[in-house]
């Protein structure tokens, strides 16, 4: 299928198809494909300034954009890194703990999906990534389960000091859309607080909305040292960012050459679709939406337990996660949906968990008929 038009929660193929989008294109339309009010905001910022000097010289959308990260995020002294992608954001972040721990060690979970650069890999989990670019990384990675006990934390970072960072999902996206324990994350913050170890929170997929809220990590109560975002941050265009306490992010100061940087390191289109995509989730109320019509598909799918080869339906908002017995069935049933004129996405470690993340701004109509048809596709798995 060739995509060539979409809007909203719908796409267009050349064929003159429409299509209903479960995935909200990996994440970043949270508030929908070619909202309106972002693409006149790219227009007008296209018209003064199209590209800039990097980090070299600023421009007004990126003061702006630093500006409105920074009293959104729940960190005491925040300040913002720019990033040119999600698995940018996840390197700066590890570069950030290796430079303020002075600790080379990175402690990561299974499953986690972090990006597929060199260093981001050494956070992501599966095997089918890491290969064969693992060597130079395994030393340095201690790798738990993901919603670990406690003390089973504990007990890693006594036994290996050289551990200076954790990074985690607070919820797992791509390798399992799977929650932790309640009251896992504050434990996690605990444990790397009284270890002295940078709490990097990858929140690339999870901020913005797609869980109910702006930041996970502000609804579990915790304050990080460093948070990762972007995907849905952009609006259908490219940047990410690190916001950090400024302490630690005080590491990266240097007399020379920047350390980590990027051509298009916060470009000014990124940061004018940015700026309007936060503007329209505040305007359209999109966190408390998103709260809502999660509650009316997850009654809505609710038959869906009772089906052959269903071994969980889970999730919260508008990320939820239906696992299957077995990848083939997961690739069936997204085959039916497809036939239904719904996308949707099989993955997880094993590829047996269907991803429903769709738009925020997806009507009760659209949600309704996506839900109906993942029912009545079921039934042919």
């Amino acid at each position: 299928m060739l995509w060539e038009k979409a809007l909203g929660s719908n796409v267009l193929d050349i064929d003159g198809n429409r299509y209903l989008d479960l995935t909200a294109g990996f994440g970043v339309a949270a508030v929908g494909h070619r909202h309106p009010a972002v693409v006149s905001a790219v227009k007008r910022q296209a018209d003064r300034l199209l590209h800039g000097l990097g980090d070299v010289f600023a421009h007004p959308a990126r003061l702006e954009l630093s500006e409105r990260l920074g009293r959104m995020v729940p960190l005491r002294e925040p300040q913002v890194y720019f990033a040119a992608s999600g698995a940018d954001a996840v390197e700066i972040a590890l570069k950030t703990g290796r430079l303020y721990s002075g600790r080379p060690g990175i402690l990561a979970f299974t499953p986690a999906y972090h990006g597929t650069t060199l260093g981001a890999l050494q956070g992501t989990s599966r095997p089918a990534f890491r290969s064969p670019f693992s060597e130079p990384l395994d030393e340095l990675v201690h790798r738990l389960a993901h919603g670990a006990e406690p003390e089973e934390v504990r007990q890693l970072l006594d036994r290996q000091p050289d551990i200076g960072t954790c990074l985690v999902e607070p919820v797992i996206g791509r390798e399992a859309t799977r929650w932790p324990p309640r009251g896992w994350l504050a434990g996690l913050a605990s444990a790397c607080r009284a270890h002295d170890v940078v709490l990097a929170v990858d929140e690339i997929f999870t901020a913005f909305g797609r869980c109910g809220e702006w930041f996970v990590a502000g609804e579990a109560g915790i304050e990080p040292d460093l948070i990762c975002c972007g995907k849905a941050l952009g609006g259908g265009l490219p940047i990410a960012a690190v916001l950090g306490e400024k302490e630690i992010m005080a590491a990266w100061q240097t007399d020379g050459e920047a350390r980590h940087t990027a051509t298009f390191v916060a470009h000014p289109l990124g940061c004018a679709a940015a700026l309007a995509t936060l503007d329209v989730i505040e305007r359209e109320g999109l966190i408390q939406r998103s709260r809502t019509m999660g509650i009316r598909f997850g009654h809505r799918v609710e038959p869906l337990k009772q089906h052959r080869g269903i071994v969980d339906v889970r999730g919260t908002a508008m990320l939820w996660g239906v696992e299957l017995d077995s990848r083939e069935r997961a690739v069936g049933l997204c085959r039916h949906l497809l036939e239904r004129g719904v996308i949707a996405l099989s993955g997880g470690a094993t590829g047996a968990v269907l991803q429903i993340a769709p738009p925020l701004v997806i009507t009760e109509r659209q949600l309704d008929y996506a839900a109906d048809s993942l029912v009545e596709a079921a039934t042919g798995v």
